[in-house]
């Protein structure tokens, strides 16, 4: 059995030494023998016996000379630190505010030491006064704070608080354990319930200690991650890290590696050559156990000492591999869908037909377009899509392509090797691609590629590979496209600015997301989510839910969104026309108050096909409108029509009915069709 540890504890008085052996006890008992001297009492006289570390408060000798003669020669030696309980603390902080308070203590030192520390501690609404032996109270005092120096405090003050004695840091108790090698101690219950006890003001050793421990178990996290081999050497040529990979690689178990000399153990690695020549050695290849293992060895350069190097050991293994273990790790730190159709709020039959849809699309491994007009929700149907598919398991990537210069997209989706350009990154990184394999990539306002990118993208889309930028190796990627756009994209066709081979490929499963006009009584169960969620309390009155019907929502949902927020800080419980942000007023203005397209051929068939529907009595729905485009060979799309029929109802020119009602012209269109629209 293990000899134990001896701890001394010396103090000025004995009663505080007693208290300082008592929490020491209550944590080293079982590892440790403790022993308590006072200055007052006389056993901290003469040169006390030996032990593994004395533990001295600062009042207890005058200098550090007196202290020497005390020590034995060669023993260990620290300061007693002492704070506060949070528990005694909080009492404080329940004084009334203003209130004069005495701190009496042994001595004055001792009593503004305290005060200070109770000050950091935030223990301010009071004022205080140091009251110790032989001081002279001036005034009249009411309440006194001691730390169990009840007799020292002067007879006429009336309320006493005796906290007791003050009770050792946590960060002299971690000293503690590092001095004596009782490290495996601060991670049980006991030490771990007394560091949340004591009250801590400043960045401590405890809280050092906490950080490298952190960033010990972050460093064994990452070496165990990394793909590759790593065994890691200090300025003495000692192992004092070697990964699982390395251990497999070299057919070397963990116990015959820690503390030994590297050349002992991996004689192949020239460890000793990179710690003289303080230089990263280049790459070579070597045969261990007959596997053919490339190796890189790196100095550690710390303030132009070099402190230890790092060998990193690589198979020969599939390039393809490698690659997508690197995609599975990236995979872990953030890129995947949040939303799923459970979070699509609306039960309108517009938006559970667009949700039954996705469902069934996304099934398949084919492109989906999702179209709509902005703040519609685009991002989180695609997110949905992802979930839904057979790739939910892997990364979800999202770009928003108009928010790039061409350049910059270029390098985020395809990715660069290292040199490719100015500020590229050491060692290149790879592209949005590659980070998306086997998931799911969302390019939204895909309209917004230039034509070069749009080469390059098709490619993607047919090869199912990439080159980075400045690269010359293939890179083979599996990822399926969600792709979103607020414009009609048969109109860039028809422009020339999109390629009509690469509308065709993202074209496969085309959906028009709904606008919130399309979604009826939706807005209302979407401004109860919105103020659930920004945990505001108000209600929408007729008026203010008469004018939503009618409102344009050029912004969707995203705008109405906004409303809702809006609501939460006008501070009424009601909400009235007043309460409307002006902003709704001044969209509702513009949309009143655009011309209608009518120069526009394509306004100017659906005005005649509603014409001549309203001449039969018949009204006609989009759907039957699209029909009637196609047999005239005029190029319409479901989002081209939606829009013009708005815009008409906008205008006052038509009555857009929803489901079978069909759109009907009101007077003011026919007259605009009879008048002879030019």
């Amino acid at each position: 059995m293990a000899r134990k540890k001896t701890i001394s504890v010396i103090a000025l008085d004995p009663r505080a030494g007693e208290s300082y052996g008592r929490d020491i006890r209550g944590l080293f008992a079982e590892e440790a023998e403790v022993s308590v001297f006072s200055v007052m009492d006389g056993s901290a006289a003469g040169v006390l016996e030996a032990a593994d570390l004395f533990a001295v408060s600062t009042d207890a000798y005058g200098s550090a000379e007196e202290l020497a003669r005390h020590v034995p020669i060669g023993c260990q030696t620290m300061a007693i630190q002492v704070s506060f309980r949070w528990q005694e603390l909080r009492r404080l902080k329940e004084l009334p505010a203003g209130s004069k308070v005495l701190f009496v203590n042994m001595t004055e030192t001792m009593a503004r030491e305290a005060i200070a520390q109770l000050e950091q501690f935030g223990v301010t609404q009071v004022r205080w006064t140091p009251f110790y032996p032989g001081a002279v109270l001036k005034e009249e005092f009411h309440i006194a704070v001691t730390p169990g120096e009840t007799r020292y405090v002067p007879p006429s003050v009336e309320t006493v608080i005796d906290l007791g004695q003050r009770v050792c840091t946590s960060g002299m108790m971690i000293e503690i354990a590092l001095r004596l090698k009782l490290e495996s101690l601060l991670e049980t219950e006991p030490f771990q319930a007394y560091f949340q006890s004591i009250a801590t003001s400043n960045y401590s050793f405890d809280q050092m200690f906490a950080r490298s421990i952190r960033l010990e178990s972050q460093f064994h996290i990452l070496m165990e991650s990394l793909e590759d081999g790593v065994v890691g050497v200090n300025e003495k040529g000692e192992v004092f890290a070697c990964n699982r990979h390395a251990e497999e690689m070299t057919c070397v178990g963990a116990e015959l590696i820690r503390d030994r000399r590297a050349e002992e153990v991996f004689p192949y690695i020239p460890f000793g050559e990179c710690l003289r020549s303080r230089q990263t050695l280049p790459v070579r290849v070597i045969k261990v156990n007959g596997v053919n293992l490339s190796v890189e060895v790196v100095p550690v350069i710390r303030q132009e000492a070099c402190i230890g190097a790092f060998a990193i050991l690589q198979r020969f293994n599939d390039v393809e591999i490698r690659q997508n273990e690197l995609r599975g790790q990236l995979l872990q730190r953030g890129y995947c869908a949040k939303y799923s159709f459970a979070d699509v709020v609306g039960r309108s039959p517009a938006i559970q037909k667009t949700k039954e849809t996705l469902s069934r699309m996304a099934r398949s491994e084919s492109p989906v377009l999702l179209i709509g007009e902005t703040g519609t929700g685009k991002e989180l149907f695609a997110h949905a899509v992802h979930r839904a598919s057979r790739r939910d398991r892997g990364p979800f990537v999202a770009i928003n392509v108009a928010a790039f210069p061409e350049n910059l997209l270029e390098s985020e989706l395809f990715g660069y090797e290292e040199g490719a350009f100015t500020g590229a990154k050491k060692g290149g990184r790879p592209g949005l691609f590659e980070l998306a394999h086997r998931g799911t990539l969302f390019l939204d306002e895909v309209e917004g590629m230039s034509p070069a990118l749009q080469v390059k993208l098709l490619r993607a889309l047919q090869e199912r590979e990439v080159m980075r930028v400045g690269g010359n190796r293939i890179i083979h990627v599996d990822v399926r496209i969600v792709a979103a756009t607020n414009e009609a994209l048969e109109e860039k066709v028809r422009e020339g600015s999109f390629r009509r081979d690469l509308y065709y490929r993202l074209n496969t499963l085309p959906v028009v997301i709904p606008p919130l006009t399309e979604r009826g009584e939706d807005m209302f169960l979407l401004t109860e989510h919105f103020r659930r969620e920004l945990k505001g309390s108000f209600r929408l009155t007729e008026p203010v839910r008469e004018f939503f019907r009618r409102h344009a929502w050029p912004g969707n949902i995203r705008e109405l969104r906004n409303a809702v927020e809006y609501f939460i800080y006008t501070g009424h419980e009601e909400i009235t026309l007043e309460d409307l942000p002006p902003t709704l007023f001044l969209a509702g203005e513009k949309c009143q108050k655009a011309e209608p397209p009518a120069a526009s051929d394509a306004f100017r068939f659906v005005l005649e096909e509603l014409y001549r529907a309203s001449e039969s009595g018949v009204p006609m729905g989009r759907e039957k409108l699209l029909q009637r485009a196609r047999e005239s060979r005029v190029p319409l799309s479901q989002q081209e029509v939606r829009r013009i029929l708005t815009d008409m109802a906008d205008q006052g020119l038509a009555r857009v009915s929803r489901g079978r009602g069909g759109s009907q012209l009101t007077p003011k269109g026919r007259a605009l069709w009879e008048s002879g629209l030019s």
